[in-house]
């Protein structure tokens, strides 16, 4: 495989945010101003497997190749790098198309569900109900049980997120990922008008790297639903700390594979599956 990742680089930040005037209505004085503000992007992705659409998404652009490597592993398109033969942008570095060609020998494996004409993309927003856990067992297993985390560090870990949320501190409207090791050492980060792509881009990150077995921890700003479940467990991870609560779906599916869902809420720490990775002191 030959891709040229430039994933050290820094997104273009400018070129993912546009400003526009808007109304500012201030109740204290009963008045209201006229301010430019800056909004994240929104466009679309069309990840194509084999020249063929497999899927488009709406997502802020950037970190296309990363995006779709994290894709095509949440899907179970892929499981390892070499499955991948390359990943193409079709009109350069500001493509809204990115092209999956994967190896002969993965291809054979996955011809099922490239040829399924019912297939929808778990990434949907709305997806739900006990047939969509029952699917998932296909090319998900229970992560690993290795890690002893305490109260004050994840706290400590939860504390990192705004450093890395460059394009929030500008719009205060993007979502973020950001994946540890069991050392709590920072592996990726990404962020999107999406959660689900943010989630995509810091795991796809890892992955085109050949570091997912290093995975351990995932912090999500958004809430921890079923499809950001599916795709932390398909890298691995262990637990995931969300900023809300997780759905009960998704409590279920953690509970399956073992993972420890959490939540930060009111400087205290809800714990909803598999606890036993939480200690109170370290």
């Amino acid at each position: 495989m030959n891709i040229n990742l430039n994933i050290d680089r820094q997104p273009n930040i400018d070129k993912q945010l546009k400003k526009r005037a808007v109304h500012y209505y201030f109740s204290e004085d009963n008045a209201s101003y006229e301010k430019s503000l800056e909004l994240l992007q929104e466009e679309p992705l069309s990840i194509n497997i084999q020249g063929k659409t497999y899927s488009v998404i709406m997502r802020t652009p950037g970190e296309e190749r990363a995006h779709a490597a994290g894709f095509c592993l949440a899907e179970g398109l892929v499981d390892k790098i070499d499955d991948i033969a390359d990943i193409a942008l079709c009109d350069g570095e500001d493509s809204n198309v990115a092209a999956v060609m994967l190896s002969k020998e993965r291809l054979c494996k996955v011809s099922a569900i490239l040829e399924k004409k019912s297939y929808v993309s778990q990434t949907s927003c709305g997806i739900c109900g006990r047939e969509i856990i029952d699917d998932l067992t296909d090319i998900l297993k229970p992560v690993p049980n290795s890690i002893k985390i305490s109260f004050d560090e994840i706290m400590e870990i939860t504390s990192r997120m705004s450093d890395i949320q460059y394009l929030r501190k500008r719009c205060r409207s993007s979502h973020a990922a950001m994946i540890l090791d069991c050392k709590l050492n920072l592996l990726a980060s990404a962020e999107d008008a999406g959660r689900h792509n943010a989630l995509d881009k810091a795991i796809g990150k890892i992955f085109l790297q050949g570091k997912l077995d290093h995975a351990s921890i995932a912090l999500i700003s958004s809430r921890a639903s079923y499809e950001m479940i599916q795709k932390c467990a398909r890298a691995g991870i262990e637990l995931v700390i969300s900023m809300s609560r997780p759905t009960a779906l998704a409590c279920e599916l953690g509970e399956r594979l073992g993972m420890t869902l959490a939540d930060v809420r009111d400087k205290g720490l809800y714990v909803f599956t598999c606890n036993q990775r939480v200690i109170l002191k370290d």
